[in-house]
Formats: C-alpha cells, structure tokens, sequence
C-alpha cells in the first residue's frame, strides 16, 4: 500500500474573490479530496493576511464538516500561544463531538502573523511562545479526563482524546514531539532546511507513548500535477510569481508585471522561490516517481500535500492527477 496522502488547504483568496467564495471553493476542494480518497485536510492559523481566508480553523472545520461524510479534517494547525489550552479544548471537543472520528488537531508554537497584530491586536505576550510545551500538555489533559484545574471541566472535550500532532519546522518541534511520545509533522512545503536532521532526531529519539507506541512522520510537500510536462512548468512559473508577489506585498511593495518578473528572476526572488525546493511538479508518473523519493528521504509515514497550481480548476484537476498516479 502506497503512503497515506493528505491535502493542506490554505483558503487563498484570489483577486476580485471574497472571503465567502473562498470558503466555498474550500467545501468544493474537501468534497473532491474525499471522493479521490484522501486521509485528510487541514487548516492553518493566519491573521492579517488579506489573500488566506482561515484565521479560525474551528470554524471553517465546522462548516466544512458538515458539508462531508467520511474525511478527516484538522488544523495545521491551531498556533497555541495565541490562544488558552482550555478554550482549544472546548472548541475541538466540540468538533470531534459533531464529527466522532474525524478531528485531528496540529498544533505550532509560531504567532502565524506579525508582531503588531501579535501584540496589540491579538494582546498576547510575544514570549508566551516559550510556554508552548507546557500549554500542549495542558492541552491534553483537558481532552483526557484529567482535569490540570480542580473543579474545572473543558465541556464540550472532556474525554474527546483528540489527536494532537506536533507542527515544526526546526529541531524543537522534533524534539518536544519525540519527548512528549506524539506525532510530528515537519512544514518542508515552505521551510525545507531541517527536513532530514529533524526526522532523523525525532525518530532515533521518540519516547513511546501509551497512544503512539511508534513514532509517526507526516511531511509536507508542495505538488503541481498536470496533463503535461509543459503545462506543468508553466503553472510553477505563475506559482512562483504568486509567491514573489505575495511576500513582497507583505512587506508593502506593490509590484507591476515587469517589476514582478525582475525580482523573480533576481537573486531575492531565487531566495523566495527556494522555499518550495521540496515540489513534486510534471506529468502524474513524474509526481508520483518524486512522491516516492520524497517519502523515502524525508522518512515519512505520510505526506501531506499542498497543491501549487496556476488556478483554482487547475488546483482540482491536479488533485485527479495526483490521485491516480498514486493509486488513491
């Protein structure tokens, strides 16, 4: 049997798209991923970012919920220092109430924003990162049915045992998932770095727990499938320009296309662009022969795409692509 394959869904919104379209087209990306036979999807955390709808991945959990059957869904995660343990607790308990056997729930120690939204418009401390391991332990006992405060129950989630997985993209997320005996998954989709080094100390270091008696490896790989090779190339070129395009537009550049293409094809845009080193892009047998390498080097138990494509339709047809070649 072929690796397990799940899907992050970042609900970027497009030019002249609002927030609800965006929402909708996440229904529409789930419904397919399930019929194609996909483990999961999940969503991540991010606050001021006018182009990524999922500042509440609970919510849109909810919502896409119940608009499928079968399909695992989860954050990727939940940035716990910006929230308490307890009202996660009762939000993802209500989740795996509505949705028994379905709710995963990543969590990072990362702010998922800048600072000034961090400090004043979120008001959490920026060193409130530094407690993230003892907010993920107490984050688990709230979902067992021990009670770290006397007299206090997290209702909805009390007794829930949602899965908790460690989000990283750095030593420490290895070894505080090796340490605490849950799984880990490394965000090589955007920060390749520490890919190896991280997986090889996470696994020669895990501590078993009751639950996961085996340590397990979910990594993130960024995927462009398409029905040719040069279709392919040409979908990563507007990918890579989107991305240019996004990161410079955060740091308040707004660039025209000329503009924009010189700092793809500089050494800065190179830079950015080197983030999606690890990408699996060509034809369905050319995805799934890198798929294969990929899971092999990154010592995966299951890869968790997200899928780079030219447009939305392309987004969905790369998903049939992906899903035939690896024999979903």
């Amino acid at each position: 049997m072929n690796t397990p394959l799940s899907l992050l869904d970042f609900c970027t919104v497009y030019p002249g798209e609002s927030a609800a379209e965006s929402m909708e087209r996440s229904v529409a990306f789930a419904q397919k991923a399930e019929k194609l036979g996909f483990s999961r999807v999940w969503y991540s955390e991010h606050h001021n970012m006018t182009t990524i709808v999922s500042s509440s991945p609970a919510v849109l959990i909810a919502h896409i919920g119940a608009r499928t059957e079968t399909i695992r869904l989860g954050a990727g995660g939940v940035m716990l220092p910006n929230h308490s343990p307890y009202i996660i607790a009762e939000q993802f308990g209500m989740l795996a109430e509505l949705y028994p056997g379905r709710i995963d729930l990543g969590l990072g120690r990362a702010p998922g924003t800048d600072q000034q939204t961090l400090g004043r418009a979120l008001r959490r401390d920026p060193l409130s990162a530094e407690r993230f391991p003892s907010d993920v332990a107490e984050l688990q006992a709230w979902l067992s049915s021990e009670s770290p405060i006397p007299g206090v129950t997290a209702f909805p989630g009390v007794g829930t045992n949602v899965p908790l997985y460690i989000l990283g993209s750095s030593m420490f997320g290895a070894s505080l998932a090796a340490q605490m005996g849950l799984p880990y998954s490394f965000a090589s989709h955007f920060a390749p770095q520490h890919l190896e080094q991280a997986t090889t100390y996470y696994r020669e270091n895990y501590t078993p727990s009751e639950r996961y008696p085996e340590p397990y490896v979910i990594a993130a790989v960024n995927v462009t499938a398409a029905d040719s090779e040069e279709d392919a190339q040409r979908q990563t070129h507007i990918v890579h320009r989107n991305r240019v395009r996004a990161l410079m537009g955060r740091r308040g550049q707004v660039l025209n296309d000329d503009q924009l293409d010189a700092v793809v094809d500089s050494p800065q845009g190179r830079q950015i662009t080197s983030m999606l080193r690890y990408t699996a892009a060509g034809t369905g047998e050319q995805v799934r022969d890198y798929l294969t390498w990929f899971t092999d080097h990154a010592k995966a138990d299951e890869l968790m795409i997200s899928v780079q494509a030219g447009s939305s339709a392309e987004s969905l047809r790369g998903m049939e692509i992906l899903a035939d070649a690896w024999g979903l």
